[in-house]
């Protein structure tokens, strides 16, 4: 909770998220449930004792120093996933708390290649998470969609394998776009060109990860060389002043997720994200929660993040909050359903 006068308000506010990683929303109570049932042997806690207890694993979490060590605890957790009905669970689970804290549509991320290279099926995974997407939009009224991400440190051959195994559903709609996540440095994204060629050729949305760990020119290069359509994290766009003023222009949204980056040290502190530069240089944004179960913080608590470093006013919200909409890969008839309850919230707030 920020202690800003605007805390209600930023309570009550409809919200979009963007930038949410499936797998990263297991909470370590809902990972050693799931393991037990599926008995998946964890680490010991003799080997590392972040796994004696939830509780510990949770105390870890807040102690990452780098993505790269997030990320050996993420691909771990991944190994009780084995069946459709723990997709669902996971998923779930985060419509529900991204429910309770005002998210009206939620565009996720998911891994596949995570999961196909440890032998569950492809369909066993999005069929578990298309069931958790549907009863999200059935009883909460939250439209979803699903991004499916390559992994870059994995060769890109597998992703080609991925690509193939989900272009039906990417063309159908099932699901929404590809994106490409997982460890950056050292891994520019022109290597998956040929991948991003043909989803363009097939009229499929692109987004990819860059500039969060990785230099400016990951940006550069995903934005020419992929022809992305939204950039994720993009916290280092502001290095280059005349980029910058390019995705302005051309309106492509960035997904910023400031817990996330404070917590593996991208930055020291939230006020030092570039939001107040992005928000006077006209550059969309929306702001996310990542990988919430790992964090600290849904979505919610992002936004109170951000209000306590940079005092934003109702207007700069509104903004924020169209941005978001307007960035969104859903109908325009959707898009206009929530860009009226923005101004109705604002309007009730003045």
């Amino acid at each position: 909770m920020c202690k800003s006068p605007l805390h209600p308000f930023l309570v009550a506010l409809p919200k979009c998220e963007h930038h949410m990683h499936l797998e990263g929303s297991l909470a370590p109570n809902l990972l050693f449930s799931l393991a037990h049932r599926n008995g998946i042997t964890l680490p010991h806690s003799k080997h590392d004792p972040a796994f004696a207890s939830p509780d510990t694993l949770l105390e870890r979490y807040a102690r990452f120093t780098s993505l790269d060590d997030f990320l050996h605890y993420y691909f771990i957790g991944m190994s009780a996933l084995v069946h459709a009905e723990d997709f669902e669970a996971l998923a779930w689970e985060y419509f529900v708390r991204a429910h309770t804290e005002g998210v009206v549509h939620a565009e996720v991320f998911f891994d596949p290649q995570a999961h196909t290279s440890r032998g569950i099926e492809y369909r066993t995974v999005v069929d578990g998470f298309v069931k958790a997407c549907r009863r999200a939009e059935s009883e909460f009224g939250m439209s979803t969609k699903l991004i499916l991400c390559f992994l870059r440190h994995l060769p890109v051959s597998e992703a080609a394998v991925a690509f193939t195994d989900a272009k039906d559903d990417l063309i159908s709609g099932r699901l929404a776009g590809v994106g490409l996540d997982s460890s950056e440095k050292g891994f520019p994204p022109g290597a998956w060109k040929v991948i991003y060629d043909q989803a363009k050729a097939s009229k499929i949305k692109r987004t990819a990860h860059a500039g969060e760990e990785g230099p400016v020119e990951y940006i550069r290069e995903a934005l020419e060389k992929l022809d992305i359509e939204r950039i994720d994290h993009g916290i280092r766009l502001a290095e280059d002043d005349q980029l910058m003023r390019d995705v302005a222009q051309r309106k492509i949204m960035v997904t910023l997720c400031p817990l996330s980056n404070v917590r593996l040290q991208c930055v020291k502190a939230v006020a030092e994200l570039p939001i107040r530069k992005f928000l006077d240089n006209g550059v969309p944004f929306s702001i996310n929660s990542d990988d919430p179960a790992y964090f600290g913080g849904y979505i919610l608590g992002n936004y109170c993040a951000v209000q306590d470093a940079f005092s934003l006013t109702l207007d700069e919200w509104k903004n924020i909050a169209i941005a978001a909409i307007l960035g969104s890969w859903c109908e325009e008839d959707r898009k206009n359903d929530m860009l009226s309850k923005v101004h109705d919230m604002v309007e009730a707030h003045r």
